[in-house]
C-alpha cells in the first residue's frame, strides 16, 4: 500500500491504455463467462461535497469519524496511531469490534504504543488497535491489540473469528529493530489474553506480505506479496496432516516442535497449455484462464535470499503490486493494483481482479482496469487495493491511484459508481468492510489518519 504506492510510481511509467473504467462485473466475477465492459450511472447518485472538507458521499448518507490518528485516545490515554490500513469487523452482541492495522514504518508521528505483553519488537512502531462501536456506529472504546510490528498493511479474517495482520516488509534485525520482520501475526477480536506474547507465524514465510484469504473447509491460506525487483508472488500454505483450524490453533502449531516450517508454503506457477506465464500482466482479457501448479518454497524464512528470488527463471509466476484478497464463491479472490513496463511487467494496466478455484486449480481474470488517462476526473477510477463484498450486491474497492481518491462500487450488472470521495487530500482509502448487519460501511483515509462509519439508505 503506502510504502509501494502507485502514486509514487505512475508519473514515471504511465502510458496510453484501454480506458478509464473497470472491465468486468460481479456477475462475471461469480460466473465463468468473460466479463463485459462496465458502464456508469449506477449506485446511489452523485457525490455531495462535504462542507467539512473531509468525505463526500451520496445524498442521504452520513459519516462519523470513529478514530483519528493523533486526536482520539486509546484506553491507556495515548493517541490513536498513524496510518490506519487493513481492517476487519466482528460482531459482539449489539456492538461491532473492528481490528485496524497501522502501516507504520518509522517516520509517522504516532506509533502504536509498545505496551507490556503486547509488543513483539519495541523497535517497531506498527501494530493493530481494536475499536469497539455500538450498533449505530458510535465509538465506545479503542485499545492496542498488537504492537511492535512493522508496516502492518492488509491481512484477512479467519473462519474462526480472528484477524491475520500482515507485515509488508523484509526488514531484518539491526539498528532500532531487535527482531526480523516480514511475518503474519494473528489477533483475536474478543479475547485480549489471547493476544499476549505475540508470535510470528513463521510457517507462512518472511516476505512483503500484503493480504490473506483462508479456505474455511481446509484451513489452507492464500497470500499476496507486494514487492518488486522481481515482482511479487502469489502463495498458498497447506497445513500439516491432521491440522484443524480454530482459535489458538495457528499459535499452537508455530510453537510446536518444528512449527516454523509446519505445513508447506508454495508459490504459484501458471500455464496456458504448456506455455509458462511469467507475469500476470500478460492477461488483458477478462475470462483468461490459466492452469496452476504449486512450487515449494526452498527457504521460507529467507535467511540469505528473498523468497521471490529463490526460484529459477520460468519456475514461478510473478505480478506487480499484488494487493487485496478475500475468500468467496468457493475460492480465493486477489487483486493486482497496477502494472507498468518500467517495473518489469509485460503489459500495462490499472488493476486486475483474479479468482483462484481450488477445485480446478485454475486462476481466471475476472476484472481489468485500463490505464487511466485523466486521474483528476471525478468519474475516473484506477488502482484497486483493498476489496470487500457488499451485502447489498457487488463490490466496494478502495482506490489507491493517482489524482482523486474514491471508494468505488461495482454493481452485479457491471456498473461502476462512486461511493465516497476523499475531499481532504489525495491519500488512499483503506480497509473497507461492512458490519455484519450490512448497515455500516467502515473505511479509512490513511493519511493523516481517519476511520469512518458510513451509514445511509443502502437499499435505495
Amino acid at each position: 500500500m503506502a510504502s509501494l504506492s502507485r502514486r509514487d510510481l505512475l508519473r514515471t511509467g504511465a502510458a496510453s491504455g484501454l480506458g478509464i473504467i473497470v472491465a468486468g462485473s460481479v456477475d462475471a466475477i461469480a460466473a465463468p463467462a468473460a466479463a463485459a465492459q462496465v458502464t456508469r450511472g449506477a449506485g446511489y447518485g452523485p457525490l455531495v461535497d462535504d462542507p467539512a472538507g473531509l468525505l463526500a458521499l451520496p445524498e442521504g448518507f452520513r459519516y462519523q469519524v470513529i478514530a483519528q490518528s493523533g486526536v482520539t485516545k486509546l484506553e491507556t490515554g495515548q493517541f490513536t496511531p498513524s496510518d490506519p490500513d487493513g481492517m476487519a469487523c466482528f460482531r459482539r452482541g449489539r456492538d461491532f469490534v473492528l481490528i485496524n492495522n497501522h502501516e507504520i514504518g518509522g517516520s509517522e508521528p504516532h506509533r502504536t504504543p509498545a505496551l507490556p505483553g503486547l509488543t513483539y519488537d519495541p523497535g517497531a512502531g506498527g501494530g493493530t488497535t481494536t475499536i469497539v462501536v455500538d450498533h449505530e456506529g458510535n465509538r465506545k472504546s479503542e485499545y492496542v491489540s498488537l504492537a511492535g510490528t512493522h508496516n502492518n498493511c492488509a491481512g484477512g479474517e479467519t473462519p474462526w473469528g480472528t484477524w491475520l495482520t500482515c507485515e509488508e516488509t523484509e526488514q531484518r534485525a539491526g539498528g532500532v529493530f531487535q527482531k526480523d520482520h516480514g511475518y503474519v501475526f494473528e489477533v483475536d477480536a474478543f479475547d485480549r489474553d489471547a493476544n499476549l506474547e505475540p508470535v510470528p507465524l513463521k510457517f507462512l514465510g518472511r516476505y512483503s506480505h500484503e493480504a490473506v484469504a483462508v479456505d474455511p473447509k481446509t484451513s489452507e491460506i492464500y497470500l499476496t506479496e507486494d514487492a518488486s525487483g522481481p515482482n511479487g508472488l502469489y502463495f498458498r500454505w497447506l497445513p500439516p496432516k491432521g491440522f484443524r483450524g480454530g482459535k489458538g490453533a495457528l499459535r499452537a502449531l508455530v510453537l510446536s516442535a518444528g512449527g516454523d516450517t509446519a505445513g508447506k508454503l508454495q508459490a504459484m506457477s501458471a500455464f496456458k497449455g504448456s506455455r509458462h506465464i511469467g507475469d500476470l500482466s500478460e492477461a488483458t482479457t477478462p475470462g483468461t484462464r490459466y492452469k496452476v501448479r504449486w512450487v515449494d518454497v526452498p527457504d521460507r524464512d529467507a535467511r540469505t535470499v528473498s523468497v521471490r528470488k529463490q526460484f529459477a527463471p520460468g519456475q514461478v509466476t510473478h505480478s506487480r503490486k499484488l494487493e487485496g484478497a478475500y475468500w468467496g464463491d468457493g475460492g480465493a479472490y486477489f487483486v493486482a493494483s497496477y502494472a507498468r513496463i518500467s517495473d518489469g511487467s509485460v503489459n500495462e494496466h490499472d488493476g486486475q481482479v483474479w479468482f483462484y478455484d481450488p477445485r480446478s486449480e485454475t486462476i481466471e481474470l475476472k476484472t481489468i482496469y485500463g490505464v487511466n488517462p485523466d486521474p483528476e476526473a471525478d468519474t475516473n477510477y484506477d488502482g484497486p487495493d483493498n476489496i470487500t463484498v457488499s451485502p447489498h450486491g457487488g463490490l466496494i474497492l478502495a482506490e489507491d491511484g493517482e489524482g482523486l481518491s474514491h471508494l468505488v462500487g461495482v454493481t452485479k450488472d457491471g456498473k461502476s459508481y462512486p461511493m465516497a470521495r476523499n475531499d481532504l487530500n489525495d491519500s488512499e482509502f483503506t480497509g473497507p468492510v461492512f458490519s455484519q448487519d450490512g448497515r455500516i460501511l467502515f473505511a479509512c483515509i490513511q493519511s493523516p489518519g481517519h476511520v469512518f462509519a458510513i451509514t445511509g439508505p443502502w437499499d435505495r
